[in-house]
């Protein structure tokens, strides 16, 4: 794994040992990025079940000014602070220990708002739905912001999803990935 493009390009990020974490492909990687728009000029990014850290430390490499990485697992978040040590900007990156559940219900009660919001939930846990509106009702998509999801083939998306314009829809073999945008309120 690697970062694809931008500040960090070229860099290797390690991969977390075990079988718990399933990290983006690079290919994958990059043609989400280029999906949403291939940099971005600030703003804020969350990268929930981080991993890595792969897809967060991409935005930021690619413009984003600031990154939230929230993960549970301890092997997955000693392996995220070792490769978020590789670009020496500490103040570029925050890590959350926590279910992701609970972190969305913490950064919504401190009033957080992000302009992207990334997640790749493991496939046998999915709560897609649930947590697309988890995020419109505490608040933490910015208006105008987007949210990138990457599922697996078994999530059936409804037509419409409440509070999101559904941006676009992609698949890539055995994983899909949804980009939504938060719509304006009335």
């Amino acid at each position: 794994m690697r970062v694809i493009s931008g500040e960090f390009r070229g860099r290797r990020l390690a991969a977390v040992p075990g079988n718990q974490t399933r990290p983006t492909a690079d290919k994958v990687k990059e043609s989400m990025f280029n999906m949403l728009g291939p940099y971005f000029d600030g703003g804020r990014v969350l990268d929930l079940y981080a991993g890595t850290g792969g897809l967060g430390i991409e935005a930021v490499s690619r413009g984003m000014a600031h990154a939230t990485f929230v993960d549970h697992q301890y092997a997955a978040i000693k392996t995220l602070r070792a490769n978020l040590a590789l670009f020496d900007a500490p103040e570029r990156f925050t890590v959350i220990k926590a279910p992701v559940d609970r972190a969305i219900v913490t950064l919504g009660e401190a009033g957080e708002q992000f302009d992207l919001i990334l997640a790749d939930p493991p496939y046998a846990k999915q709560e897609v739905l649930a947590q697309l509106a988890a995020l419109v009702a505490h608040n933490l998509v910015a208006p105008d912001g987007r949210v990138l999801f990457e599922t697996g083939l078994d999530v059936v998306y409804p037509a419409a999803i409440a509070g999101y314009t559904i941006l676009r829809r992609q698949t890539y073999g055995v994983a899909q990935v949804i980009i939504l945008q938060r719509e304006a309120e009335a």
